[in-house]
């Protein structure tokens, strides 16, 4: 029997280890930009509902970006599929990074991704299967459900396994796949997976930085198809069926690392990705001119108060108490941690997050799976 957990040797002058060193070279870049950190918060927030969508997508849901977003409190099936894999990401936000994974934590996962679902549900929530399954489409015969929870625990203490930083991308794209491969439920294998390497990235590379992971969901949804190739290609458990996914994994992590860097710079986000989608709000007459500055500053600055608005909105600071509150109730602000009279930009819901969806499309930080929303 092949050991499923061993680190292919690599050839040093492999693409996959050039591409594994520029991911350590961006690496060191996490967590030193200027970005305000409420915006970015507000981003990742943003971009991890249109991973939703993605993974959603990758099952079959074919809910639109834009539907999502303006259905966002809908209880259908479709819809609901979407909002459980969102609060599943919130939910493993808000554990610590450095705890190990363990089989609570992905039957967890489970239970909350198939919460109350009817096409996408499964008949035994937050359970290993209990009966042989085949996967639709694929050759792979997953293990008999009688191994599924030493199969599990394998991989549980492979993923929780120190290892050294050239190896750990490795280790995720490995862990990523057994967990396909061992298929442990009797639906939403896919879903789970992709959550469990989300958690996996959040223990590695980004434990330490101060910053959201990013969600792995893109490089999966960029190319279904290449995405279920590259899987089978490692279905046998050799090492040169582990290279073909493990590159296809690391590039698309790769180019997320990159955009996540991008996104750190307030100069990017003000200039490429925010400031266009106020800016177009305000051509289109979404937005007034006095409307469109005020949400200018909130951008700028990050966080703000009635105070700073005051050149643009002049007059009594009631008045502005009232034009504030009107932004509020259109969900172009929203209240800031800081306390009950400090705003910021509501940038993963209403009005300002459709935009945004548009112009992170036209700077190519969406997969191509949403290209026709």
């Amino acid at each position: 029997m092949k050991d499923k957990y061993v680190i292919p040797r690599l050839d040093f002058g492999s693409e996959l280890v050039a591409t594994l060193f520029e991911i350590e070279r961006l690496r060191a870049d996490i967590g030193t930009g200027d970005t305000p950190y409420d915006t970015y918060v507000e981003l990742h927030r943003l971009f991890d509902f249109v991973m939703s969508v993605v993974s959603a997508r990758i099952e079959g849901n074919h809910t639109t970006v834009y539907e999502a977003i303006e259905r966002a409190d809908s209880r259908s099936d479709p819809q609901r599929e979407i909002t459980n894999i969102a609060a599943a990401v919130r939910f493993i936000d808000g554990l610590d990074a450095h705890a190990p994974l363990t089989h609570a934590f992905v039957r967890e996962l489970h239970l909350r991704v198939v919460d109350g679902l009817i096409r996408e549900g499964d008949p035994t929530p937050g359970s290993y299967r209990d009966r042989e399954v085949a996967i639709t489409e694929s050759a792979h015969r997953p293990p008999s459900w009688v191994t599924v929870h030493a199969e599990m625990s394998s991989l549980l203490d492979f993923a929780n396994d120190d290892r050294p930083l050239h190896e750990q991308m490795l280790q995720i794209a490995i862990a990523h796949h057994r967990f396909v491969w061992i298929h442990p439920f009797r639906n939403g294998n896919g879903r789970v997976s992709r959550l469990f390497t989300y958690a996996m990235l959040r223990k590695t590379i980004f434990a330490t930085r101060g910053y959201s992971a990013l969600n792995p969901t893109a490089v999966f949804g960029n190319d279904r198809d290449a995405y279920i190739s590259a899987l089978e290609a490692a279905d046998d458990l050799s090492d040169a069926g582990t290279v073909v996914w493990a590159e296809f994994f690391v590039r698309g992590i790769r180019d997320d690392v990159s955009r996540l860097v991008d996104l750190q710079r307030h100069a990017f986000v003000i200039g490429e990705v925010v400031g266009p989608a106020l800016d177009s709000m305000r051509r289109d007459g979404l937005i007034a001119a006095q409307e469109h500055d005020a949400l200018r500053i909130a951008l700028e600055q990050g966080v703000i108060k009635s105070g700073d608005i005051e050149h643009v909105v002049p007059g009594s600071p009631s008045h502005r108490s009232r034009f504030i509150r009107g932004l509020r109730d259109r969900n172009l602000l929203q209240q800031a941690e800081e306390g009950p009279r400090f705003y910021r930009l509501s940038l993963a819901r209403g009005p300002i997050a459709i935009r945004l969806i548009r112009r992170l499309d036209t700077l190519g930080y969406l997969p191509r799976m949403l290209a026709d929303d």
